[in-house]
This record gives C-alpha cells, structure tokens and sequence, in this order.
C-alpha cells in the first residue's frame, strides 16, 4: 500500500479573488502541502496533480460540497457592494456563504479555519461593511475548531480581477496614507494581498490552538 504524500491538506474558498489566487499560486509551490482542494463557483484555468477543483453553487452549498480530510480551511470569500447590487447580496457572500463553509468544516472535523476578515470589524459596528464582516467571524468562532485565524488587513494592494474604482482611488493614496497610520492607527496601514496570503499559508501549517486575530502593519 502506498504511503500518503508528505504534507498538509487544505481546502480554499475564495481562489479567484485578489488574496485567494496569490494563496493558491503559493500553496501549489509549497512541498509542505500535499494537496488542494478549491471551492469555486467556475472552473479554474489552473491544473496541476495536487489540486482538485469542486464547482459549486454556494446557494446550494451543504447539498454541493463534499469536504476532504485536512487540516484546514482558508476562506477569502468576498465581494463588493458594486458587484453584489444589494447590501442583502453583500452579505450573503461575505457573512452567509462563510458561515456555512465553516459549520460544514466543523462539522467535517476539520481543526483549523482561517477567514480573511478586514480591520473594524464589529458584529454590533454602525458601520455595515464592517457589521457584516464582523458576523462572520463571530460566526466561524463560535464553532468547534482547534483553531480559528480571523486576519483583518486593511486596503489591500494587488491588481483585482475586476476593477474596483474606489479602492484604485485607495492605492493611489496609499504611500501618503501610509505616512499617518503609526501606532494605534497601524492597523490602517495598506496591506500587499501577497503579504496576506503567505500570512495564511503559515497559519494552515500552525499548530495554535484558539481563536486568533491577525492584523497587518507592513
């Protein structure tokens, strides 16, 4: 009988985002992880033996998705207010969507789920955007992992898939932005998605037990 690869198993969700794709271009190049398996809503143009992609409608998640053994979850579900439509859309994707992803890890008996999140969030914020993200973590917390990482980097810098006009506003002011986001306002400091992603590899292969906050001060 074979014996199984070296390495860590992991499941991603988000691996056509800005965060996701550079999580999955590392994870592949990464000899401590044996193998992938993405969560999408399209197939990948990527292929490679230790990758696996199951298209799923996230609508339909807990009747579509079929977990693997491993040893953690990355999600960097999300999307925009511009490409949702509605604040109800909104937070379908980034609070329902990783909500149900997280019990079915759970529930799978996955240890470690790791969720990029994003700086201010509050379950009880006044401010929607970080309220939403805010459930979602309290969401994945509150379930029985071994492990659960909540990264929250502010403005992310990498070319998105799609544009984003406002947050090309946001890089543009970066470098000047950068210059007043010192101590308590270091957590604003703009955050290479790159940066993020290798933050989430590490934490896949971390032995950490508890609930863990991560914030980004490059």
């Amino acid at each position: 009988m074979a014996n199984p690869p070296a390495g860590i198993r992991v499941v991603l969700a988000g691996a056509t985002g800005l965060v996701g794709g550079h999580c999955l271009t590392q994870l592949l190049a990464d000899e401590g992880v044996a193998h992938i398996t993405v969560i999408a809503r399209h197939p990948l143009t990527q292929t490679d033996p230790k990758l696996t992609v199951q298209v799923v409608d996230f609508e339909h998640l807990r009747g579509q998705v079929r977990l693997p053994e491993a040893e953690a979850v990355l999600c960097s579900l999300g999307t925009t207010h511009r490409a949702a439509g509605t604040p109800e859309a909104f937070a379908k994707v980034d609070h329902i969507y990783v909500a149900e992803l997280a019990r079915l890890a759970a529930a799978r008996g996955i240890p470690r789920f790791i969720l990029v999140s994003a700086v201010g969030a509050d379950p009880t914020s006044p401010v929607f955007y970080h309220r939403v993200k805010g459930r979602a973590e309290a969401a994945v917390s509150e379930l029985h992992f071994k492990a659960v990482h909540l990264l929250r980097p502010s403005l992310l810098i990498g070319d998105h898939p799609e544009p984003r006009p406002v947050e090309d506003w946001g890089k543009k002011l970066a470098p000047f932005w950068a210059l007043f986001a010192w101590g308590p306002l270091s957590h604003y400091r703009p955050a290479p998605a790159e940066i993020v992603a290798a933050r989430m590899v590490e934490l896949a292969k971390s032995d950490q037990d508890g609930v863990h906050i991560h914030y980004f001060r490059n």
